[in-house]
């Protein structure tokens, strides 16, 4: 009967078992040094029993889970805390040296280099030149391009002038402009041949006419009031008001009656305020400027207003109230400056015949008669002057033409 027993797991104990290796084996790094063949007993040794009193201490169980395979910890590592679950990912030291080939991404640095991504971290594109749309834009100019240059390449290639400009600064090129907005290139292509038939034209006024489907005499006309307007506001702009404002002023403080004669009708109040367009009435309320021909104290128009002559034509249709500054027959306050202390003869749109000494002008009105006793009158009343009677002339540099 073999009395030997299998080892067991767990702390070693006291009585330790040293055995033989088979002849032939190669012993472990950690096995104690077996004694010489010379210092050996001629026969086998038996094992010395263990003795039954010492037992080894319990064991216990491990709780269940996968288990990680320890690997020596490389030195300079503190070591994992025995408590909480293991990391897998805990690793040593980065070892000193040049990084890979490939560079930081891990992408191969030629045709012999170890295989990695294709794409960086970052976005980029191999063939994109580190652009994230892979479109390769063009070289950059030495120096900025010039206005004949941007004009020159506009024209040749039919595109908008900062179409243009982007393709000398090597931005989008005009081509590529041209196959994504094939509608905006057609108006374009339709837009420079208009120039080319009327070279008068530019870019922004033949694009016009494509979009609104205008005539160029429909534009000529709008160029021309466009002008005119811009010449009313700087006309106005250059005359000062302030003996018209002065005047309006005295009537508000004195709260006399005036006479305030429309197209077909007089009215008698007293004059509150004087706003941008209108005026404001005690009794009447509120009345736009545009109605006014001509306003003066009570007392001064009721002797006045039946010995003055009229036309008859206009005193029976007044002239209509043009609401556009530029196409009434007098809007620039500059025609009157010269006549300033000299007699002026006035037909206004609603007939009366003036003829009284001019003693201010105003951005919008004209003050005649004497110093004391004015008769306002506002240009857009005026219908035509004594020199603009039927043959005689033109009217004055700049003025526009009376309305029918």
């Amino acid at each position: 009967m073999n009395d030997r027993k299998p080892p067991r797991r767990g702390p070693a104990p006291q009585v330790e078992v040293i055995r033989k290796p088979p002849p032939g084996s190669t012993p472990s790094p950690g096995a104690p040094p077996s004694p010489s063949p010379s210092a050996a007993s001629p026969g086998p040794v038996a094992p010395r029993p263990v003795s039954p009193s010492v037992r080894p201490a319990p064991v216990a169980p491990r709780p269940a889970g996968p288990a990680v395979p320890s690997a020596p910890r490389p030195a300079g590592v503190a070591p994992r805390p025995s408590g909480g679950p293991p990391r897998p990912f805990d690793r040593g030291p980065r070892p000193a040296g040049p990084p890979p080939a490939g560079g930081p991404s891990g992408a191969p640095s030629g045709p012999g280099g170890p295989p990695g991504r294709g794409f960086d971290r970052g976005g980029g594109r191999p063939g994109g030149a580190g652009r994230p749309g892979g479109f390769r834009s063009g070289p950059r100019p030495s120096r900025p391009p010039t206005e004949e240059e941007v004009v020159a390449l506009a024209k040749k290639e039919k595109v908008p002038y900062r179409i243009a400009r982007g393709d000398l600064e090597g931005k989008m090129k005009c081509r590529v402009w041209r196959k994504l907005h094939a509608e905006e290139a057609k108006r374009f292509d339709q837009a420079y041949l208009l120039m080319e038939k009327h070279p008068e034209l530019g870019l922004p006024d033949a694009f016009a006419l494509v979009q609104s489907g205008m005539s160029i005499d429909e534009l000529q006309q709008r160029r021309v009031r466009t002008q005119k307007k811009a010449a009313v506001k700087e006309a106005r702009g250059s005359v000062p008001g302030n003996a018209v404002d002065a005047y309006l002023s005295a009537l508000i403080a004195e709260k006399t009656e005036v006479a305030v004669v429309l197209g077909d009708r007089t009215l008698v109040d007293v004059l509150v305020q004087s706003e941008p367009i209108a005026f404001k009435l005690e009794r009447s309320g509120r009345l736009e400027k545009l109605q006014v021909v001509l306003m003066a104290r009570r007392a001064l128009w009721d002797p006045l207003g039946p010995t003055l002559e009229r036309d008859q034509k206009l005193a029976q249709k007044p002239l209509p109230i043009v609401r556009q500054p530029e196409r009434r027959p007098f809007s620039d306050p500059r025609a009157f400056m010269p006549q300033v202390g000299q007699e002026v003869a006035l037909t206004l749109r609603n007939g009366i015949r003036l003829k009284q000494t001019l003693v201010a002008v105003g951005p919008f009105d004209l003050l005649v008669g004497q110093t004391g006793n004015e008769i306002f009158i506002p240009l857009h009343g005026i219908a035509k002057r004594a020199d603009q009677e039927p043959g005689a002339g033109e009217p004055p540099a700049g003025e526009p033409p009376a309305a029918s």
